[in-house]
C-alpha cells in the first residue's frame, strides 16, 4: 500500500475535487487514479498517495427524496430555525439602518416610505393572538435566562417547552411571565443545572408560590420527568462564591455523597444540605467561613444550616469542632 503524503502544491490547494472526473491529473506523479474520499473530506492519489485535495465542502445533499416536491421542499442551506424566535427564524426583517443594498444612505424623502413599510411588515408577521403571546414570552424568556446566566441550549429547550404549553391550552388564565418561570424552572431541573425558585423569583419578580403552582401543572399535563435535585449540583457555585479551594470543594462532596448512600438528604432541602456539608468541609481542610457567609451565599438562615451540621456530624460520625 502506498504512504500517504501529506506534501500539497499550491496548484492542488486551487483546484477542485470534481475534475477527477474530467481527467484531473495528480501534481506529483501525473497519475490519473485519484479516489475521492468522502468520509474525510479528501481527494488522494492511489499510485503515489498524495492528497490532492483536503476539507473538500461535500457539496450534495445529506437527505433522501423520494419525488421532485420532495426534493423541492428540501434545501441544503438556509439559517436553523431557533425557537427562540417567534417565526422560529421563518421570517424576513426590514431594517432600521435606511441604507441600500450598496451601504449608501437612502434619500430622505424615501425614509418616510421604509418606515411605513418597515411598520406594516411588523404588523403582518403577527397575525393572531398566538403569535403575539409568543412574541411576548419569548422576549421575557430572553431577560430572565440572561439574568440567570443561561446559555443558548437552555433557551432553546425553555422556548420549546412554552411553545408544547401553547398547543396544550396551559397558559389560558395565567400570568405571560409566571409560565415562562416555571418553564425555565422545569428545564433546569432537567438538565441539572442549579437554579432555585428563590433566584428564578427574584428575577422575573413573580412570587415564588405562583412558579411552583404553574411548575407543577406543567409537570403534571405535559408528563415531565424530571428528577429530584441533587445537594452536589449547588457544591461548586458555593464554593466559588466563598472562594474556597479545591481540597473543600473535594471534601464536601465527599460527605455528600456518603450521606446521599445513607439516604441522609431525604425530605431536606438541598440547598441546606448542600451548605452544610460546605461548611463542614471549610472547617476540616482550615479554610473556615463562618455560618453566617454560607448562609448568604446558600440563600437559606443560620438555623438550618446549624440543624443540617449536627444531622450530618452525628450520623456520618465526623470529627469537626466549631
Amino acid at each position: 500500500m502506498a504512504i500517504k503524503k501529506t506534501v500539497k502544491s499550491t496548484a492542488a490547494k486551487q483546484r477542485p475535487a470534481k475534475k477527477e472526473k474530467r481527467g484531473y491529473a495528480c501534481p506529483e506523479c501525473s497519475g490519473k487514479n485519484l479516489r475521492h474520499n468522502s468520509e474525510r473530506g479528501e481527494v488522494v492519489c492511489q499510485d503515489c498517495g498524495l492528497v490532492v485535495e483536503e476539507n473538500v465542502l461535500q457539496e450534495g445533499p445529506e437527505w433522501r427524496a423520494f419525488d421532485a416536491e420532495q426534493r423541492a421542499s428540501r434545501t441544503r442551506t438556509g439559517a436553523p430555525l431557533k425557537y427562540m424566535n417567534p417565526n422560529r427564524g421563518l421570517v424576513t426583517e426590514i431594517d432600521q439602518y435606511n441604507r441600500d443594498t450598496s451601504g449608501g444612505k437612502i434619500a430622505p424623502s424615501q425614509q418616510a416610505q421604509w418606515y411605513r413599510m418597515r411598520k406594516w411588515h411588523k404588523r403582518a408577521s403577527i397575525s393572531n393572538s398566538i403569535e403575539r403571546n409568543l412574541a411576548i414570552a419569548l422576549t421575557e424568556l430572553n431577560r430572565v435566562a440572561s439574568h440567570l446566566g443561561l446559555n443558548e441550549s437552555i433557551r432553546e429547550s425553555s422556548a420549546l417547552l412554552y411553545r408544547k404549553c401553547v398547543e396544550k391550552g396551559l397558559i389560558r388564565g395565567r400570568q405571560i411571565e409566571t409560565v415562562v418561570s416555571a418553564v425555565i424552572y422545569a428545564v433546569c431541573r432537567q438538565a441539572g443545572i442549579p437554579r432555585t425558585l428563590d433566584e428564578i423569583s427574584r428575577e422575573a419578580e413573580i412570587p415564588k408560590k405562583e412558579i411552583g403552582r404553574t411548575y407543577r401543572l406543567i409537570a403534571q399535563e405535559l408528563k415531565l420527568h424530571v428528577p429530584l435535585t441533587n445537594p452536589q449540583f449547588y457544591i461548586t457555585r458555593f464554593v466559588t462564591e466563598l472562594k474556597l479551594g479545591g481540597a473543600t470543594q473535594k471534601k464536601a462532596r465527599e460527605i455528600l455523597e456518603e450521606a446521599i448512600a445513607k439516604g441522609l438528604i431525604s425530605g431536606r432541602g438541598p440547598m441546606g444540605v448542600a451548605a452544610a456539608a460546605v461548611y463542614i468541609a471549610s472547617v476540616l481542610t482550615g479554610e473556615r467561613r463562618t455560618q453566617k457567609e454560607v448562609a448568604d451565599v446558600a440563600g437559606v438562615t443560620e438555623v438550618t444550616i446549624r440543624n443540617r451540621y449536627r444531622e450530618l456530624k452525628k450520623a456520618l460520625d465526623l470529627k469537626v469542632s466549631i
